[in-house]
């Protein structure tokens, strides 16, 4: 999905676990990202982003390029732009379009294979001459490697780039990020990178694939473990590796994933091994993927991990992830499944809808397929359960996941609520009905398989096989009611 506030709040969060003394410096960037801008957008003049890639190579020297808006010799780095899924992969963008140097020729450094190595705020003159006034940067640098010590062919872009220098780690430009470089470990670093997914439900369970007994053929024979593996050359970044990787074992596509640490394990020679691990939550059934290497896939919840054959490493990782998922808050009911309800209670599906109106009042409907479990052939507003989120998170990744619409939420507010039940004795519905103010994109099918085809209707000639309680949704939000029943007996 594309890049949000969210993005950046993970990567500060990250950083400042390991730089705390930092968070009063980086106080304007934590403003800005709490405030109502879009601190991505380069005309946001009160400070917006910028995504740099600082390479080292085998030599221990720091890849440095001439700016020629600023006259600067800086690592290569600029603004982010939409089709960018993360802060790191716009590091290496910008290294790519500045320098001619392919992403697959680079690694991250291990253990900052998703938090920035640096973050600086600095002040950027005027530039009239394209209208633009004096102001703030906030630079986000990313840490990587060269592959090889062979000469990499640059091709720079001669609009922006003056020339090229690799600098000795004690003469870069940037005073924090010399001082963090200089402070870097000596030794050769690994040259493989490995990635895993640490896939979990929201039954608060854990996806893991017991291997193959093959020993002295495949890491770890016999054992319980992630899904996951080593960096091909094809792989831009590690989050590509993992990608590419569930999609291979196991045909599994996740629509987020989110980095959440570096594991170190032990290899048959007694080396460690640097992993990244990236976190993403699914519902499936694991019976049902097609698995092309080990045994199965099984769901374990924490406290089953000691009955299994499984690295300590391993177990370690689930149950540190499991502890910073968040409590249940006092009052709240369980995820359903987790345990029976109280006497006389009925646990309600919680629905979110996307109200998408146009300048013309047009509002944006979807038919869903012919085969499906509910309302086959039918219109539908945008529409998902939520998981183990809340209610304006499940509309903004539903809304990505459906039809490719980036939505951010401070442009979201909720405009209905309707309570509804379909046949008496169903488990009833509480659907949340969102307009969103602004958005970015237009409606793509990204799910055939749910809905065939995306529409704005007008709210007074909606189509005749439209949701019944989507119907009423609409017609009470065009009269300003904010709730409304549907299904109930009297």
């Amino acid at each position: 999905m594309p890049l949000s506030h969210e993005h950046i709040h993970t990567a500060v969060e990250t950083y400042l676990a390991r730089h705390p003394h930092e968070g009063e410096q980086l106080g304007a960037l934590l403003d800005a990202l709490d405030g109502p801008t879009d601190i991505f957008s380069r005309s946001t003049f009160t400070g917006h982003v910028i995504c740099g890639a600082v390479v080292v190579d085998p030599l221990g020297r720091v890849l440095h390029v001439l700016h020629l808006a600023s006259g600067m010799v800086l690592a290569p780095g600029g603004h982010t732009e939409p089709e960018d899924e993360s802060l790191a992969g716009a590091a290496l963008r910008e290294l790519h379009e500045e320098t001619g140097i392919p992403p697959q020729a680079v690694a991250p450094w291990p253990g900052w294979e998703a938090v920035p190595f640096d973050i600086d705020i600095h002040e950027v003159d005027a530039r009239p001459s394209k209208s633009e006034p004096g102001h703030v940067h906030f630079d986000l640098w990313f840490l990587f490697r060269l592959h090889t010590a062979t000469e990499t062919p640059m091709v720079l872009q001669e609009e922006e780039v003056g020339g090229i220098e690799w600098r000795p780690l004690d003469t870069v430009t940037s005073p924090s990020l010399r001082e963090k470089l200089l402070k870097l470990p000596l030794q050769v670093e690994p040259e493989t990178a490995n990635a895993s997914a640490l896939i979990y439900n929201s039954r608060g369970q854990y996806l893991l694939h017991l291997r193959d007994y093959f020993p002295g053929q495949i890491w770890e024979p016999g054992m319980w473990s992630l899904l996951g593996g080593g960096r091909e050359p094809q792989d831009a970044t590690l989050e590509h590796t993992v990608r590419r990787e569930l999609a291979e074992e196991a045909g599994l596509d996740l629509a987020d994933l989110t980095p959440f640490g570096t594991e170190y394990a032990t290899d048959d020679a007694g080396a460690t091994v640097p992993i990244a691990i990236y976190a993403g939550r699914w519902n499936g059934d694991p019976r049902e993927l097609h698995l092309t290497e080990g045994v199965m896939l099984a769901w374990f919840a924490p406290s089953d991990l000691h009955r299994l054959r499984i690295a300590d490493s391993t177990s370690d990782l689930v149950r540190r992830h499991a502890a910073s998922l968040p409590a249940p808050q006092s009052g709240s009911h369980p995820v359903e499944g987790s345990r029976p309800s109280p006497h006389g209670t009925v646990l309600n599906v919680i629905g979110v809808h996307l109200y998408l109106e146009r300048p013309d009042g047009t509002v944006l409907l979807g038919l869903r397929h012919p085969d499906s479990a509910f309302a086959p052939s039918t219109w539908h507003a945008l529409a998902g359960h939520c998981e183990q989120e809340n209610a304006i998170a499940c509309l903004i990744r539903e809304a990505w996941e459906e039809a490719r619409l980036h939505i951010e939420r401070q442009d979201v507010e909720l405009v209905h609520v309707v309570h509804h039940i379909d046949r008496a004795g169903d488990r009833p519905r509480m659907g949340l009905f969102f307009r969103a103010r602004a958005w970015r994109g237009e409606p793509e099918l990204r799910e055939p398989d749910k809905c065939t085809q995306w529409r704005f209707w007008d709210p007074a000639a909606l189509p005749d096989d439209l949701v019944p309680y989507t119907r009423v949704a609409i017609e009470k939000i065009q009269n300003g009611e904010l709730y409304s029943e549907t299904g109930w007996s009297a």
